[in-house]
């Protein structure tokens, strides 16, 4: 049998198993007593120039895509936030973090000119663009609105 991971349900409180194919994926997976969406915890990916397109372009869910460089300072704060978002929007978006300074193709073409940006992206295509270091509950509002 395929390795499964056990999530519990925060509507209906049910234990879901739920393939470890499909979390890897970025799939949504649902109750299977309420068929609301299943919290999914997993911290952002690296992506690189390279796998930028099987890891952004090919994604099902919209991805919030960190640019950032380990000598920011700003980076270093909107990390835990990011996280944190991560976690509470697993099975609606994908978080993932590009390093501008190892990775300069996807950053040139997105025009990065500041970090930390986060750019929200679907299929690839830039639709937001969050610049500098933003509360948590703003880029809150700003995916809500976005993934609606």
């Amino acid at each position: 049998m395929a390795e499964a991971q056990l999530i519990r349900c925060p509507a209906c409180g049910t234990k879901n198993r739920v393939p470890q194919g499909k979390i890897e994926r970025g799939l949504a997976p649902a109750c299977g007593r309420c068929k609301r969406a299943l919290a999914v915890p997993r911290p952002p990916i690296k992506v690189t120039d390279a796998t930028f397109p099987t890891e952004v372009e090919d994604s099902p869910l919209p991805v919030v895509l960190d640019m950032w460089a380990t000598w920011c300072g700003p980076c270093r704060v909107m990390e835990p936030v990011l996280d944190a978002l991560a976690e509470a929007m697993a099975g609606r978006v994908r978080f993932a973090k590009l390093d501008v300074d190892e990775n300069p193709r996807t950053a040139a073409r997105f025009n990065v000119r500041s970090i930390p940006t986060l750019l929200v992206l679907k299929r690839g295509q830039e639709i937001d663009r969050i610049v500098g270091v933003k509360p948590k509950a703003e880029i809150a509002r700003r995916l809500e609105r976005l993934t609606a």
